[in-house]
């Protein structure tokens, strides 16, 4: 079955008209990346001059002195109400356990069962309540200057936001490989 000369022209003529189509997609598609980079270049440089300075400054205007206040408020009523409270708990129990002891070293060694002196215990449970609660009290670390975690995130979930910006660029402008396949890039194939 051969085909006439008309149609051998006419596909003649459509072969032509997709190599030059497939040409020009091969210059446009070169130059759509060459944007595609350069936005990347601007958008890095948008987001170190802009982004990162105006999150910078609405974490420390907004939300550090926010959580500061918050940390300093949880630890007054830490150091004010918790920690008082488990020191005099352990102090308390502390205080029973030697006078547990002594009474058992009393027995052991033949006094007797003898009196409790109540004083003594009270001076000793003090004593080590106040010691507990020293060592459970928090005592906040000095201001420091450098930017928080909170900096750190906002940095990254820009970075994150610059990155999605320039994936959907990519997507948008790249060749879509499934539609055309061809051996040689500048040439298409033949029909």
């Amino acid at each position: 079955m051969s085909l006439s000369r008309k149609r051998k022209k006419q596909l003649r003529k459509l072969q032509k008209d997709a190599n030059t189509l497939w040409e020009s997609q091969q210059v446009l598609l070169g130059q759509a990346g060459d944007v595609a980079r350069e936005a990347g270049r601007q958008l890095g440089n948008y987001s170190r001059e802009q982004v990162v300075p105006t999150v910078q400054h609405g974490y420390e205007k907004y939300a550090a002195p926010v959580v500061s206040r918050g940390l300093r408020t949880s630890a007054k009523v830490y150091n004010e109400r918790l920690a008082p409270a488990a020191g005099a708990v352990i102090g308390s129990a502390l205080s029973v356990w030697d006078a547990a002891n002594e009474k058992r070293d009393a027995l052991s060694s033949g006094r007797g069962f003898g009196a409790i002196d109540v004083d003594k215990l009270q001076k000793k449970a003090q004593k080590y309540g106040k010691n507990a609660t020293k060592r459970l009290t928090v005592t906040a670390p000095p201001a420091k200057k450098k930017m928080g975690a909170g900096g750190v995130l906002a940095i990254i979930f820009g970075i994150a936001a610059a990155a999605g910006v320039v994936y959907a660029a990519w997507q948008t402008l790249r060749a879509d490989d499934e539609l055309w396949v061809a051996d040689d890039p500048l040439r298409a194939p033949d029909a």
